[in-house]
């Protein structure tokens, strides 16, 4: 079997050949930039740009959140981050796609294919699924998946979606309640456990496209896709994210893959200082970001300029009028004193230029 077909968890993010573009395990590669501290990402307005990277499909956001929507084939929408988490907890709200054969995936990954997921299937509403999987190792695949009972259908509602992980352990949480437990000596002793860094995506894909996948996947993903029938889509609310490391990067020192031989590399991580200075808000982020004392106080200060305003206007406005009539009266004064003028000089005998 085949890496692609036996990791279904990572059904969304392509072929095992694009899967890491650096595997540690096989050659020294680049370190990877940390996170090393915590952030909450807010889905109703754009997280793409300096730390995540979007792909394959259509991603918009709304004040429901971020939607990732499936139109036609080909269509895999997955943002992934540029930070690393060195063991850490993902909090994410999410609502499923719906659909036959759709999968909504939360996934945390590393590049020597350590990788720990959540995974909903468009046609069950009843349950979540959850894996773990060890330097890309697909054997008991179907015994590490398990499925949790969900308290309402994943597609219709948002629902928290939560992985802490240590290198002692790694518990998962459905809607605050602990599901399942995977200790370190447990998976394989130790060799099976994911333990290296781990970026976060999050995608939707058509894992059971049967012109894409192998069979083994589309029957994972409970049957074909109907396209006619979409578009499907996954909405995130929000991603709280917490990185146990620290320090500017993480740099593996050998090629065994074990948490021991990772560096923290000490200094400042370029992702927390991006994330600390936080994005530039419109101005409808700014007034409903003011207290309530605020709001009264921006309200008051525009009151008073209005009024400001207003007053200057009608001063100008009455002393302009003012002005108008004293220059209207004069006119028509001088204009009866000329007439009066002209017909006295008339009334004399005199002559004009209308008599030349």
């Amino acid at each position: 079997m085949s890496l692609v077909l036996g990791l279904a968890v990572f059904a969304a993010f392509a072929s095992a050949k694009t899967l890491t573009s650096c595997n540690p395990l096989d050659k020294t590669c680049p370190p990877n930039p940390a996170l090393s501290t915590n952030h909450t990402f807010d889905f109703t307005t754009s997280i793409a740009g300096s730390t995540w990277n979007t792909s394959t499909g259509p991603i918009t956001y709304t004040d429901d959140g971020a939607a990732f929507t499936i139109n036609r084939d080909g269509d895999a929408p997955t943002i992934t981050t540029k930070f690393y988490l060195f063991f850490g907890q993902v909090e994410v709200w999410m609502q499923a796609a719906p659909g036959k054969g759709i999968a909504s995936s939360i996934v945390l990954q590393s590049d020597d294919l350590d990788a720990i997921g959540w995974e909903i299937i468009g046609g069950n509403a009843t349950h979540a699924e959850n894996n773990y999987y060890g330097k890309g190792n697909t054997t008991g695949a179907f015994e590490r998946a398990k499925w949790y009972p969900m308290p309402s259908p994943p597609q219709n509602d948002l629902h928290n979606y939560t992985t802490s992980w240590t290198k002692d352990q790694l518990n998962w949480y459905l809607d605050g309640n602990l599901v399942r437990t995977l200790r370190y000596e447990d998976a394989n002793g130790g060799a099976g456990y994911p333990q290296t860094p781990m970026q976060l995506k999050l995608g939707v894909c058509a894992a059971g496209d049967s012109a894409n996948n192998n069979n083994y996947t589309v029957q994972w993903a409970d049957g074909g896709v109907d396209y006619s029938k979409g578009p499907f889509t996954m909405w995130i609310k929000s991603a709280r994210v917490t990185d146990f490391g620290s320090g500017k990067e993480y740099k593996y020192k050998d090629n065994t893959g074990m948490w021991q031989s990772i560096d923290v590399v000490a200094g400042n991580s370029s992702a927390a200082d991006t994330l600390s200075a936080g994005p530039s808000q419109t101005v409808r982020q700014r007034w409903e970001g003011l207290s309530k004392e605020g709001k009264i106080a921006v309200g008051s200060t525009v009151g008073a300029v209005a009024l400001l305003g207003l007053s200057l206007f009608s001063f100008f406005f009455f002393k302009q009028r003012r002005r108008g009539k004293r220059e209207r009266a004069a006119a028509e004064a001088a204009y009866e004193k000329d007439t009066t003028e002209l017909l006295q000089y008339k009334a004399q005998g005199g002559k004009g230029w209308d008599t030349i």
